[in-house]
């Protein structure tokens, strides 16, 4: 690894930084100018713009036999995007969640994950199922850009507009501000990946956990930019459709037209099939109770995706360097980590759902 490596990863972080502010400032004053609630820009252009790094990878990997890189990037970022992004998101600031993400976006993103469990069962996600993947993108796209429109023209969220932009000269330049962000997204993560993956197989990691690990970190880079300058602006609606966006566009998207594109589909590893496919599925389910609890993600929620991200990565790092430690901390998980948050979880949901239920009989 030499000298020039590591320019480019501090460059290229720069680089993340300056597209990431580009991109929010053009996506949310390009939603006022088109009448689109902010929401539904963070789930579709926010979102699948600052997923191009994470295509290119994978498209890259799979063309270039290394299904694990592929497949590991796709799963590895979306646990990266719930427990880091939103974790550290929610500590800068409490991130207020929509309803519409409780009620459709998040299933949806459950959804997607619990499909791509059952589509790796045979050891590959082939062309039919990325095809089957993709078209789900498709109608879920339309739906999105349907329903927001239809919001506008009914005068929903107008409380939730960014001022409107007025003229034609600021119309485009918003929109090339997206279009330099993006790009400046796509270069900078490049580059850093380019050097983590240099750091990595020195360290002599496998293909999985470099997937898993560093390129799915350094692929969702400008989804940790994207959504902390958002919530710093104080566009929380993007800080979180941003994630749960990105997490159904990896799958559906990503993985979808990297199955399709690659000769011989996407293979599965054993150990992602058994271990880090059901960590994404679990830390999707664990969004719902959360974000149930009065729309809102607090800081110790925050607190709590961030400690279990790293708990992650300690154990995929202990289990791959077949630590003396992996026992003792398996154990600790087993025993009382895990189910400790699951009784917070259950007890997080009943008391949402205690508190929803006299609204709901007031009105009946």
């Amino acid at each position: 690894m030499d000298l020039m490596t590591m320019v480019l990863f501090v460059i290229g972080l720069v680089l993340l930084i300056a597209g990431a502010e580009l991109l929010v400032r053009g996506a949310s004053r390009l939603a006022g100018a088109a009448g689109i609630p902010p929401l539904i820009i963070g789930l579709t252009v926010v979102a699948f713009g600052t997923s191009a790094p994470e295509f290119a990878v994978s498209a890259q990997s799979a063309l270039s036999g290394q299904a694990d890189i592929a497949l590991g990037n796709v799963v590895g970022s979306n646990i990266f995007n719930v427990l880091f992004i939103l974790g550290a998101s929610a500590l800068i600031i409490p991130l207020v969640v929509q309803r519409q993400l409780v009620r459709l976006d998040v299933p949806i993103m459950i959804g997607a994950s619990l499909l791509l469990g059952l589509l790796a069962l045979d050891g590959i996600v082939n062309r039919v199922d990325g095809v089957i993947l993709f078209v789900l993108l498709l109608a879920y796209i339309a739906f999105q850009v349907r329903q927001g429109l239809r919001e506008s023209s009914n005068g929903a969220d107008a409380d939730d507009q960014i001022e409107k932009p007025k003229g034609a000269g600021q119309l485009i330049m918003n929109i090339g501000l997206i279009i330099v962000g993006l790009a400046m997204l796509v270069v900078g993560s490049g580059w850093l990946v380019d050097g983590a993956v240099a750091i990595a197989r020195a360290l002599g990691l496998s293909e999985l956990i470099i997937g898993l690990t560093i390129i799915a970190a350094g692929t969702s880079l400008p989804e940790v930019a994207a959504s902390m300058i958002a919530a710093l602006r104080g566009e929380r609606d993007i800080a979180v459709g941003n994630v749960v966006g990105s997490n159904i566009f990896n799958i559906l998207g990503i993985l979808g037209l990297t199955a399709v594109i690659a000769p011989s589909g996407v293979a599965v590893a054993p150990a992602a099939l058994a271990f880090d496919i059901p960590v994404m599925i679990a830390v999707m389910l664990a969004c719902l109770p959360i974000f149930f609890t009065e729309h809102r993600i607090a800081r110790w929620e925050g607190g709590l995706f961030l400690g279990y991200y790293v708990a992650y990565t300690a154990y995929l790092v202990l289990a791959a360097t077949n630590h003396d430690a992996l026992p003792l901390f398996s154990s600790m998980m087993m025993t009382f980590v895990l189910p400790l948050t699951l009784i917070t979880l259950v007890v997080l949901g009943v008391r949402a759902f205690m508190q929803q239920r006299p609204r709901t009989t007031a009105k009946v």
